[in-house]
């Protein structure tokens, strides 16, 4: 194994044996995002129980919770083992919160080796690692209906279909609205919406109606939504039991304590994408993060998935976030890592299919988001992207598009990511003319490590088709000159 698939895709077996790769690739101008990638062996049964009694609450126990979240964020025991139709992206599931602090010591040790290996590190973490899952799946369901309520609003002011940072509602007929809901008092909706929460613009666009969310301010208790079957207000946050809420509390804890840790070491923490059903949450999460620590230059990074639909208005909502908070913003783009699931899930429970329709769709999106962020970038020296991909086009669009705009290399504003083992072709050209690119980099034991390189065999499954392909056409054309006597001669 170590001789070859291995020996491919994974630097070593601990941080003192990988240290050769991570020197030799940094001659080449090549960093390193390094990536403990030992995970457990789950049974799909065993997968599947442990999700299912994660994703489920109390309440939901006994009976009394399950219809009050949509669709898109219960758990569903047919898609409870999260790995299947999953090739590029570690899936970890909740098993006590020993687990996730045994998951926090290992980011932790990452970090301080990223920190080791020189200048302007990254290391990369998953939020379902650090807690239990029911709550990024009930705090994503919240912050779904409180933006679906914003458009709702939109649309009865006649500005429905607008693009997300476009759209503003008219305040005095938003408190109009509200209060023939029966929401709360005229005298206490006027004073959610005071000039010195919103300004004097008299208007209020979905940057602001997301800060009202805040559990600090006095609407945190009046949040309800409307129900679309019922048409009842029903409340927006679902109650948690005390050990529920100790369990959110050392998520955020673990959180605090991997972005200090990064801090200290000057290493970038990239904080990854997920499923569609945990990821409002992760990205609410993120950007909470992002207010405390990007104060400076960006410490924590985003990642955002251009395969679906609503990508470009989540960057460009971040963007204008950060602008007017004043911290720097920090992204990583990909294109995404479980379509296949993504789409036979939705199909399955009967929602939108959140992924683009096509891969040209996915390939426009990305390219649009990009370039929004590349603009960005020339405007403002404190922000940064990393272009996570292995497309040669998006290589060449990005490269083209910073020499339009004047973003010079050695500025490091843009770098790239590819992963070990693949695309050397892209990484190391590009590392040599000065280029900020990191290679994801995995370690850890031969056996431990076999879940992670059964993903890698799936993923290079067609390129390996392609390669034997091209090698039988050889053989092919070879046996044919030796048969004609025209292997040494020179075709005219």
């Amino acid at each position: 194994m170590k001789m070859t698939f291995y020996g491919q895709f994974v630097a070593g077996e601990d941080q003192e044996s990988i240290q050769p790769l991570i020197q030799h690739n940094r001659a080449f101008g090549v960093g390193s995002i390094l990536d403990y990638g030992v995970e457990e062996d789950l049974s799909p049964e065993e997968a599947e129980r442990q999700e299912m009694e994660s994703c489920t609450s109390a309440a939901e126990k006994e009976g009394s919770g399950a219809s009050k979240r949509e669709k898109q964020y219960q758990a569903h025991r047919a898609f409870g083992d999260r790995r299947d139709g999953v090739i590029s992206a570690r899936t970890y599931f909740y098993a006590s919160e020993a687990k996730c602090d045994s998951h926090m010591e290992t980011f932790l040790r990452c970090i301080e080796a990223s920190g080791r290996a020189g200048e302007d590190g990254f290391s990369a973490i998953k939020l379902t690692a650090l807690g239990r899952p029911q709550f990024l799946l009930q705090f994503s369901d919240v912050l779904t209906k409180w933006r679906r309520f914003f458009h709702q609003m939109a649309a009865e002011q006649g500005k429905a279909g607008l693009a997300a940072m476009d759209t503003r509602l008219e305040v005095a007929a938003l408190q109009e609205s509200v209060a023939k809901m029966g929401i709360a008092s005229r005298t206490e909706i006027e004073n959610w919406f005071t000039a010195e929460t919103l300004g004097v613009s008299g208007t209020l666009d979905l940057l602001d109606w997301g800060s009202l969310i805040d559990s600090r301010t006095e609407l945190s208790k009046h949040l309800v939504v409307p129900n679309m079957q019922t048409g009842q207000l029903e409340p927006l946050l679902s109650r948690f039991t005390q050990e529920e809420e100790l369990q959110v509390t050392r998520m955020l804890q673990r959180m605090d304590v991997l972005a200090k840790k990064a801090s200290e070491a000057g290493v970038r923490l990239m904080v990854d994408a997920e499923q569609t059903y945990f990821q409002p949450a992760i990205s609410r999460l993120t950007l909470e993060m992002q207010r405390r620590f990007n104060v400076e230059k960006p410490l924590i990074f985003g990642t955002y998935q251009c395969y679906l639909k609503d990508a470009y208005d989540n960057v460009t909502l971040d963007v204008e976030l950060a602008r007017r908070e004043g911290w720097c913003f920090g992204a990583k783009l990909v294109r995404g890592a479980y379509m296949a699931q993504e789409r036979a899930r939705a199909a399955e429970i009967g929602y939108e299919d959140p992924i683009n329709p096509t891969y040209e769709a996915t390939s426009a999106m990305y390219h649009r988001c990009l370039d929004y962020v590349l603009e960005e970038l020339k405007h403002n020296s404190t922000a940064q992207v990393m272009v996570a991909s292995h497309n040669e086009d998006t290589v060449r669009f990005t490269l083209r598009r910073m020499e339009e705009l004047g973003l010079h290399p050695a500025d490091r504003q843009v770098s790239f990511g590819q992963l070990l083992g693949m695309c050397d072709q892209i990484s190391f050209p590009l590392g040599q003319a000065g280029f900020p690119v990191y290679k994801y980099v995995p370690y850890g034991p031969v056996m431990e490590v076999l879940p992670y390189l059964s993903r890698r065999a799936l993923e290079n499954s067609g390129v390996v088709k392609g390669a034997l392909r091209e090698r039988q056409l050889l053989w092919q054309e070879l046996w044919r000159r030796l048969r004609t006597g025209s292997l040494f001669h020179r075709p005219a």
